[in-house]
């Protein structure tokens, strides 16, 4: 908790913050890796690149400090932070590190206006939230007994065209031992050499049902535009990654979870390559449940876009109450798993009813516009909050909390 002599400080300086966090977080990330370059291969360089991951870092230090006291707001976030964080391998002893380029960033930035009783009061506030996030996390390598170093070996034993731009690799264990169970709707962290002593790491979700054996992910090709970088993990991976080749993986982790039990609807609202932790869930709900009522609905910008068709009709052909919606931003006549593909963005007006706004649980997946569009609609008709529960792709920027 906030000491007394912080508090208004803190209260104080959030929105004069808030207005420079992307300034201080570009100081902060430039002076950390001019000290620790190390530290480069434990971050997401083409989101340094897009700025993604500066105002990443600035929302997470300033929404925790804005809501200290509004822990419903905060657990959530703090949880998915943790669950990033290990599975990229963050250890308590990187939080020094951060905390003192973080709070070096502020000062210079602000100049003057840094007066010692506001840097102190950050660095409460740092630690306070580091605290948090140093406990979550070694709950969670303690529950997947691993650790912040540990990659498993795996080997690509399958690899399968999707759709337009869209690989998936099946993965074993390299020394023929069972992988890790996991939760659909969880990913991996794989990591890969791009030159000698150069590593990048990215997080992919798992794109099958657990089955005790072997983990799928499915890696969409990242061709960059003018505003972002190209995808330089998943290009590696289109490029070079082959059968037989062995990559290093570590446990899964998220906390965005697809439950099989209980009786109330489940509506899995996807876009894009955001479908693949939708193809665990169905997958798992159709060995699971199958009489579970469903609704999977998935916009793409065009047929040969939309990936995992075969598991979408498997699925069906096993789930006695599934409905199959498609968007297609392109407006082409098609016809997907036996379903003719609506015209436009999604609209969940179409194909939603008054039971599922009282009873269902909601799950996104998809670029953060499609997300918010699609939260916003759900609350308009009267969804309760509590019941939308969605996975980001990237650093999350806390739009529901700032």
């Amino acid at each position: 908790m906030l000491s007394a002599q912080a508090r208004p400080l803190i209260d104080a300086s959030v929105p004069v913050l808030k207005e420079h966090g992307l300034a201080i977080t570009q100081t902060f990330y430039r002076n950390m890796f001019a000290d620790r370059p190390e530290l480069t291969n434990l971050f997401n360089l083409g989101n340094q690149a897009s700025g993604a991951q500066q105002q990443s870092l600035a929302s997470a230090v300033f929404a925790y400090a804005a809501n200290y006291d509004n822990h419903a707001a905060l657990a959530p976030v703090l949880t998915r932070i943790a669950h990033k964080h290990a599975a990229v391998g963050i250890k308590p002893a990187h939080y020094p590190i951060v905390g003192r380029h973080l709070l070096g960033a502020i000062g210079e930035v602000l100049g003057a206006a840094a007066t010692p009783e506001l840097v102190a009061a950050w660095d409460e506030a740092y630690w306070l939230l580091a605290g948090e996030l140093i406990a979550a996390e070694a709950r969670l390598y303690e529950r997947a007994q691993s650790s912040p170093d540990h990659r498993q070996p795996v080997r690509i034993v399958a690899r399968e065209a999707q759709a337009e731009g869209i690989v998936s690799f099946t993965l074993a264990a390299a020394d023929g031992s069972a992988l890790a169970a996991f939760e659909p709707g969880q990913y991996i962290s794989v990591q890969v050499e791009l030159s000698p002593g150069v590593c990048q790491q990215r997080q992919y979700s798992l794109s099958d049902a657990p089955n005790g054996g072997r983990w799928r992910i499915s890696v969409k090709r990242e061709t960059g535009d003018a505003g972002r970088p190209q995808g330089t993990v998943s290009n590696w991976l289109h490029d070079h990654a082959a059968v037989g080749d062995v990559l290093l993986a570590s446990q899964p982790y998220g906390d965005f979870t697809v439950p099989a039990q209980g009786s109330a609807p489940v509506v899995l609202l996807s876009a894009g390559v955001g479908i693949t932790p939708m193809i665990s869930a169905l997958n798992h709900l159709a060995a699971c449940a199958p009489q579970r009522d469903i609704v999977f609905a998935h916009a793409a910008r065009n047929a040969a876009q939309v990936a995992h068709l075969g598991d979408i009709e498997r699925a069906g052909a096993r789930l006695g109450k599934l409905e199959l919606r498609f968007f297609l931003e392109s407006g082409e006549d098609a016809t997907l798993a036996e379903r003719p593909a609506a015209a436009g963005r999604m609209a969940v007006d179409t194909f939603l009813d008054a039971r599922h706004d009282a009873e269902a649980d909601f799950y996104l997946c998809g670029p953060l516009p499609f997300m918010q569009a699609q939260r916003a609609a759900l609350l308009a008709r009267g969804v309760t909050p509590s019941r939308i529960h969605r996975e980001v792709f990237g650093p999350d920027l806390l739009d529901h909390i700032l």
